[in-house]
């Protein structure tokens, strides 16, 4: 009974939502940030955030701590958070737009298409776009690849079940794994590079991948956002959607579009990283209902927390050994996924 009040509490109040939400981003942050071989105090944190690099406020702080946070520290964490929300946001939007709990970009083989398009830049050393090759590529190859799924899906069965969605997504990820595989075993010099970047990481990548990453997160949020209220009639089945005035297959077509952008910018900066677009949709959906309005804010927030959460779990779980994020997340979304997959069953036999 006090689970169930407390849970019908936090459901029928917003405020609260939003502001446990971001009070968690925010120790996140300050943990993430305070904890390691050199341990910084919130206080001081505070204190070095509030002023710039350069600002004559820090000149009385030690200058390796100045460094500390703002060359190391900071920008791992801004990009674990950016990751986070972004796999999140993802998650969220297939799991609305498939109506089911299990979907994810890496179930459903979006993260090994995305995978494969930024292994290519690695291994062919492609530059067309610049500094923003391997998250184009990455896009690129993510959004093929669930069209791709979803076409097949189609082919094995015309009523499109969600079980056949999920198994064609096995399936061509199990195909896209082993032609990274491939290009592993042809690979020379860059093997060391790709298997790093393969299990998945937040370590040593500095403000350039934040800024690599930031238009793509900006743009697959606002794609996802301003199609919330469609999201929520398509949450409903498509033939209801329709009746009621949504342009189905355009609608459908922006939320994989967005969803595809968010997975490929996260997957080229960070390696494949699974189960947190698994994880986190269905967690804030127990606190916060079905509507994506809300769902999905409440997701990058709470996204951003927990992949800041985990890299710190993985950087000090073994220290000063670091593991890769990909085993945390893993290890915490396995389970969940299992549990979830009970669930449906019990639910369908009763």
């Amino acid at each position: 009974m006090q689970k169930q009040s407390i849970q019908t509490i936090l459901r029928n109040n917003r405020a609260l939502q939003y502001i446990g939400a971001l009070l968690f981003l925010f120790f996140s942050i300050l943990l993430g940030i305070g904890i390691g071989t050199v341990s910084i105090s919130p206080v001081m944190i505070l204190k070095i955030m509030a002023g710039s690099p350069f600002s004559k406020d820090l000149a009385e702080i030690d200058p390796m701590m100045v460094s500390i946070v703002w060359d190391i520290r900071l920008p791992r964490v801004i990009l674990a958070g950016l990751v986070g929300a972004s796999l999140a946001l993802a998650g969220s939007a297939f799991q609305g737009l498939l109506r089911n709990p299990l979907a994810d970009p890496y179930t459903l083989g979006v993260s090994s298409g995305a995978s494969v398009g930024a292994v290519l830049v690695l291994y062919l050393g492609l530059s067309f776009f610049s500094t923003y090759t391997l998250p184009v590529l990455s896009i690129s190859f993510g959004y093929i690849t669930i069209l791709a799924v979803l076409g097949f899906a189609y082919l094995v069965d015309r009523n499109v079940k969600i079980e056949t969605i999920i198994l064609a997504g096995i399936i061509f990820s199990s195909f896209l794994g082993s032609f990274i595989s491939l290009i592993i075993a042809l690979t020379g010099d860059e093997l060391r590079q790709i298997i790093n970047w393969l299990l998945g990481s937040v370590s040593m990548r500095g403000w350039k991948y934040i800024w690599m990453i930031l238009p793509f997160f900006i743009a697959g949020s606002i794609f996802l956002l301003i199609n919330s209220k469609e999201l929520n009639v398509l949450s409903f089945g498509e033939e209801r959607a329709q009746y009621m005035g949504v342009k189905v297959k355009q609608k459908k077509y922006f939320i994989l579009i967005g969803a595809s952008i968010l997975t490929g910018a996260a997957v080229a900066v960070s390696g494949t990283i699974g189960f947190v677009g698994l994880v986190i949709p269905h967690l804030t959906r127990i606190i916060s209902g079905n509507d994506h309005r809300h769902l999905l804010p409440l997701n990058m927030l709470i996204g951003a927390g927990f992949l800041m959460l985990a890299d710190l779990v993985a950087r000090t779980i073994i220290s000063p050994t670091e593991l890769p994020i990909g085993v945390i997340t893993a290890l915490i979304g396995g389970p969940v996924f299992a549990f979830i997959l009970m669930k449906q069953r019990r639910e369908r036999r009763g």
